[in-house]
């Protein structure tokens, strides 16, 4: 199979030529199954003028749903080190569309609730682990662009599918909106799925020029998940994560809904949503690009300083000035975040076991994720203002980021111990 297209070759890195790019553009794919996630906030208001759940009922949905999603994230980790990726790809995608098109024919919470747990299943098998298990072993040189890459097929998805939904849903209805995403999703990710995503590169597919592009390491282990488990780094990683997640996910929740109680139209509200999430795909390729550059912790505090000035510019609005720098700030930093934190597991730990302890620091998407717009929601609802959950947001982000300057090669510590 040939590479990019045209003048594209030009430009395009070498180790991501050949079979490389088509599996690149595989993943891709199947990432933009994560944009599913993003149309509930967008359509939020619609449920619950018809079912009269309050916002904290309906954002509790996502704490079943992230609990599967932690749950499954170490057994989804060991299974992609033992079987690959590409079975896990095509059952999830197949999934995936029957789950959110299932969603158009809820009259219960409850219902809601068990098809948003199922979501939670199959994206996780779509999601960073498996498919950037894949990529890690095709990229050498060029690692951090390729996930770049693959990594915006969330934010490419998320931004076209909550733009579709809210159309169908002001055309049609909230119901036709999840049919017809759900039936839409398989009918294109499955084939990549099954035709593009390969799990690992032959010899002669890597070639010599790419085997001599993979970093020559100084000397360093190949940490397992055990062995990462009693290092500090760990921690720092999986701390760091719940920071994020509770913050990300909360606001993925609840901006909308926010901005609209200040007063804006809802149309103009999710096109300031479906930004912050187009912003990913710059992001990523961008971070991607400029950790092939810089050491992966300078990139990675880059990020979570971005992360942590968008949570202060939010305690200000809905001041009309600081709308753009916050979805500036929010976007591109919430969107990076999936491209550094592998990069830098594996530069503590190594690539080997990346799936594995990459599945075990996802444990924390539960307890932030889930408990996050929770939070917000429950503020909202006995105080009728977002500001109290707002402040908390900021704190927890800034002590992330404080955390960050701890993180070290553990690999290389314990080959010196």
């Amino acid at each position: 199979m040939q590479g990019p297209p045209g003048r594209l070759a030009r430009f395009w890195p070498e180790d991501l030529r050949g079979r490389a790019f088509w599996v690149v553009l595989g993943c891709l794919v199947c990432q933009m199954g994560l944009g599913y996630g993003y149309v509930f906030g967008p359509l939020a208001k619609d449920l619950l003028d018809e079912f009269g759940w309050t916002r904290a009922e309906y954002s509790a949905a996502r704490i079943p749903q992230l609990a599967v999603m932690a749950a499954a994230s170490p057994l989804l980790g060991v299974l992609t080190v033992r079987f690959g990726a590409r079975p896990i790809l095509i059952v999830s995608t197949a999934m995936l569309g029957v789950a959110f098109a299932g969603v158009s024919g809820i009259t219960s919470l409850w219902q809601l609730y068990a098809l948003i747990m199922l979501q939670g299943l199959v994206v996780t098998g779509l999601g960073d682990i498996s498919v950037g298990q894949v990529v890690a072993r095709w990229a050498t040189k060029s690692r951090g662009l390729a996930l770049g890459i693959v990594y915006t097929g969330s934010n490419l998805g998320g931004s076209l599918l909550t733009r579709l939904a809210a159309w169908l849903a002001d055309r049609e209805s909230w119901r036709a909106a999840f049919a017809v995403l759900g039936i839409g999703g398989v009918a294109v990710m499955l084939p990549c799925a099954l035709c593009l995503v390969r799990d690992r590169p032959t010899r002669a597919e890597l070639g010599p020029t790419r085997l001599s592009d993979e970093p020559a390491a100084p000397a360093e282990r190949e940490l397992d998940l055990r062995a990462a488990l009693r290092t500090r780094s760990f921690w720092i990683l999986a701390g760091s994560l719940f920071s994020f997640f509770f913050y990300f996910v909360g606001m993925l929740e609840h901006l909308v809904l926010f901005l609209t109680d200040q007063g804006m139209p809802r149309d103009e509200a999710t096109a300031y949503f479906s930004n912050a999430i187009g912003l990913g795909i710059a992001s990523k390729i961008g971070f991607g690009w400029l950790s092939d550059r810089i050491p992966h912790r300078s990139a990675m505090l880059l990020d979570y300083g971005l992360l942590t000035l968008s949570s202060f510019l939010l305690l200000a609005l809905p001041d009309p000035g600081l709308v753009i720098p916050f979805i500036l700030t929010y976007g591109i930093a919430t969107a990076a975040r999936d491209v550094v934190t592998p990069l830098m597991i594996v530069e503590c730990f190594g690539v080997r076991h990346l799936a594995a302890i990459y599945g075990a620091i996802m444990l924390a998407l539960f307890p932030g994720g889930g408990f996050g717009p929770l939070f917000a929601a429950t503020v909202h609802d006995r105080t009728g203002s977002y500001d109290l959950a707002f402040a908390v947001f900021a704190g927890m982000n800034l002590v992330a980021f404080a955390s960050l300057f701890l993180l070290r090669r553990e690999g290389a510590r314990a080959c010196e111990a």
